[in-house]
């Protein structure tokens, strides 16, 4: 067990950022929004329960991750005597190195323009290393948002045309004191098992990174 002070400043950097990283430096935000789209698109607030919701995006997000989290791991195999024995600043050099196949996940899942309003906006020129961190971060978070929302809107056409349907029909019915949501509920639901829709989303949820 080291005692090295360096070593501890670092662990306790690492864990205070950890659940930063988790959320915004992976793939969760994207899974999250566009779960949280599906569930308010058939109309079923609290079904799932936010804690399912959560927990399929981190599952999906373990899946996506686990190929840049096996590289990050074996740069800090490759550098247990640094930890143990080295200086702040070689700590701090081997987490930089380790870092690198986080950084290139995250430019290859930015989109473009957003990396030039934000290399613009921070007066950041672009050189051989690549976005600094404080460039990708902002363009990752705000690309994954984009794709969700524009994901969202695809998946949210079919029930609120499904919505639209069932309140013509009431209407021309005569059924005004009945709720068009609560008639197309159980339609909505037959639809997304029919179609397989968590299978469709999930795999093209990972599609969009695999």
């Amino acid at each position: 067990m080291t005692t090295s002070p360096g070593t501890l400043v670092v662990i306790m950097v690492v864990a205070g950022l950890l659940p930063f990283a988790l959320v915004m430096l992976t793939s969760f935000v994207k899974m999250a929004v566009v779960l949280s789209i599906v569930r308010s698109a058939m109309g079923t607030p609290q079904v799932p329960p936010n804690s399912v919701i959560t927990g399929l995006a981190l599952v999906l997000s373990f899946v996506v991750m686990a190929p840049v989290a096996y590289e990050v791991g074996d740069h800090l195999k490759n550098a247990e005597k640094v930890f143990s024995d080295g200086s702040v600043s070689e700590i701090f050099e081997v987490v930089s190195k380790a870092s690198e196949p986080v950084k290139r996940f995250l430019k290859t899942h930015a989109q473009p323009q957003h990396l030039e309003e934000f290399s613009q906006m921070l007066n950041e020129a672009s050189d051989e290393e690549g976005p600094s961190w404080k460039v990708l971060v902002p363009a990752f978070v705000i690309s994954q948002l984009h794709e969700a929302f524009r994901m969202g809107f695809v998946i949210f056409l079919p029930f609120l045309v499904l919505d639209m349907l069932i309140a013509s029909v009431l209407l021309s019915l005569g059924m005004h004191m009945l709720s068009p949501t609560t008639i197309s509920l159980p339609f909505k639901l037959l639809l997304f098992v029919f179609a397989d829709g968590w299978t469709l989303i999930g795999a093209n949820l990972l599609g969009t990174y695999l």
